[in-house]
């Protein structure tokens, strides 16, 4: 009886999984098969043309001498840790003040949300004119007549990536709070009428009650802020294409220029390595949280 019934579960929803197929070749030769051939060419001496000319981990010990690479990881470093921490805190805020029921909840959700819509470039572009000294937020104020304030974090070497983080925050932070919305929306009332009945806070209402209840809200919501900070680049190359100097170079904007500018594949593979490395070191963990932790749970 269990092998007439084998044949009924081979074919059942046959047209699905044949229409899946178109897919599941592209996800297999084309992220699959792409990655490996990048790997594989990573320790090869790859000049303008990729060639199996392997030698060893020269490309990895050049990359991680090289001073350009090392700005690229401590900007990445200093912009990640700023942007997890800020984005999660200003997008939560701001759905729990949303989540008040507030007058007009909708006109503010939407200006809170508009600037996930624009592109990268756009939005680089846009706070490249909003922190020029001349006639950004430095010539205003001057205009004002406070002739002492200075604020350039563009041609400054020591505070760009604060420059940066700050057009990040102001793109990201929506989509955030949205995704905070949602979760806080999907709490229970009775929960929030136990606590008013106990008489809890409302601090402590939400930090003892309601981000417990919303642990799965903040690993997507760090997973989506991490894939972001990793591929980090138009918004860099908008606003300052890495100056002044190496000041503001970030990983991805490193592989691209030894890839298609020095001309030099190898170490650009290199590089795109390290960045697979990165990603693969967020996917773990949140892998475990979202399917260990169930299992365990």
């Amino acid at each position: 009886m269990d092998s007439s019934k084998r044949p009924n579960r081979l074919f059942r929803n046959l047209s699905a999984k044949i229409a899946s197929i178109p897919m599941i070749l592209t996800a297999v030769v084309v992220f699959l098969g792409g990655t490996a051939w990048t790997v594989i060419y990573s320790f090869t001496g790859s000049r303008l043309l990729p060639k199996l000319k392997f030698v060893g981990f020269d490309q990895y010990e050049r990359l991680w001498s090289s001073r350009r690479w090392m700005i690229s990881i401590e900007n990445l470093a200093v912009y990640g840790i700023c942007s997890l921490i800020l984005t999660l805190l200003l997008g939560f805020t701001l759905a729990a003040l949303l989540d008040r029921k507030i007058r007009f909840e909708n006109t503010f959700r939407t200006i809170f949300l508009y600037p996930f819509a624009l592109s990268f470039v756009v939005t680089g572009l846009a706070w490249q004119w909003i922190l020029n000294p001349d006639f950004g937020i430095q010539g205003v104020v001057r205009g004002w007549g406070w002739e002492s304030f200075s604020f350039d974090p563009l041609n400054n070497p020591d505070i760009v990536i604060y420059g940066i983080l700050i057009a990040g925050l102001w793109q990201g932070t929506g989509l955030v709070m949205v995704i905070m919305l949602a979760g806080l929306r999907g709490i229970d009332e009775d929960i929030w009428k136990a606590t008013r009945v106990d008489g809890i806070g409302l601090f402590k209402t939400y930090t003892r009650v309601v981000v417990p209840m919303m642990r799965p809200v903040f690993v997507t919501a760090l997973v989506i802020i991490a894939s972001g900070i990793i591929k980090l680049y138009d918004l860099v190359v908008a606003q300052t294409n890495g100056g002044p100097g190496i000041a503001s170079e970030v990983p991805a904007k490193y592989v691209i220029n030894y890839m298609f500018r020095a001309q030099n594949l190898g170490q650009g593979f290199a590089a795109s390595t390290m960045m697979l490395v990165s990603v693969i070191i967020i996917l773990v963990p949140w892998a475990y949280l979202e399917f260990g932790g169930k299992k365990h749970g």
